[in-house]
């Protein structure tokens, strides 16, 4: 299992840290810094975050244009400046989102040993919806232990995973059931070793407690930015952490840096949050003046 798409933490080899991607930090920015405002935020403002997080000035207005070509945002110009408010669907996203990223800390101890399966076959005649469906399986935290089987413990995203396949028109290509293991084949613990790469995933995680240890912002500014590389982590976790139950996953690294995680999340925000408040408010100022 690689490292989830849009880390804003991996180190490689070199010893540098990678930035994520303007996309996936416009993102953060916009569900960590806009969202729980319910206002407009300036151009300027994105791009101001984006400069201070790596993007280059052009890619943050790319950036920002494709935010708006995929609906999640929508323009209100002001003289020669715009502003951007949030449109009910990347409202829903966050609002979905965030209940599957706050969960990652959850030892899901209550779990009751059945599993959810989905055997899905693609015909020749619906072959580009294997990438959209297999992303959106593994977001919804289905391993593989066997191809073309796919399961995961949490039964309660039967509903997401329906949506899924019938908006792919997978539905008459698709067999899914839910029940417990029994004792004809492999067991839940080998289910879980060919499902997912855990060994892969708990190096990454072990590589953030050492990241996140070494984090020490002295300013607000330095503390905004540090909220959003830590956050943009955050959320793409999901895409790589199936958030098994403690009973097949035991003492699990993952929840312990989830912990961490919110706790820095916690205490830096309201910092973060102040400090992205005074600078959307100067560019504001800006805007009002005459020209």
């Amino acid at each position: 299992m690689a490292t989830p798409r849009g880390s804003a933490l991996l180190e490689p080899d070199d010893g540098s840290v990678t930035r994520g991607s303007a996309r996936s930090l416009l993102v953060t920015i916009l569900g960590e810094l806009v969202w729980p405002t319910g206002r407009p935020v300036w151009t300027a403002t994105l791009v101001h975050l984006l400069r201070g997080l790596g993007i280059e000035e052009q890619t943050a207005r790319q950036a920002i244009a494709r935010a708006a070509t995929s609906n999640w945002i929508t323009a209100e110009r002001t003289g020669r400046e715009v502003s951007w408010s949030m449109t009910p669907t990347l409202r829903q996203i966050f609002e979905s989102g965030s209940v599957r990223v706050y969960s990652l800390s959850d030892s899901f101890s209550d779990w009751d040993g059945r599993w959810l399966t989905v055997l899905p076959t693609i015909p020749a005649s619906h072959r580009p919806a294997r990438r959209p469906l297999y992303a959106g399986l593994t977001w919804a935290g289905l391993g593989n232990p066997a191809p073309g089987l796919w399961v995961t413990p949490h039964v309660e995203r039967a509903t997401e995973v329906k949506e899924l396949v019938a908006e792919l028109d997978l539905r008459k290509h698709t067999v899914s059931f839910v029940g417990t293991v029994e004792d004809i084949g492999i067991d839940s613990r080998e289910i879980v070793d060919r499902g997912w790469d855990l060994a892969s995933l708990r190096e990454h995680y072990e590589h953030i407690l050492r990241v996140i240890a070494s984090l020490t912002p002295a300013t607000p500014e330095e503390t905004l930015f540090e909220h959003i590389r830590l956050s943009n982590e955050y959320q793409v976790l999901p895409r790589a952490d199936p958030q098994l139950p403690e009973a097949l996953l035991p003492d699990w690294i993952g929840r312990k840096v989830a912990l961490r995680i919110e706790a820095l999340r916690a205490q830096w925000a309201p910092v973060a949050r102040a400090r992205f408040a005074e600078i959307d408010a100067e560019n504001s100022s800006r805007t009002a003046m005459p020209l």
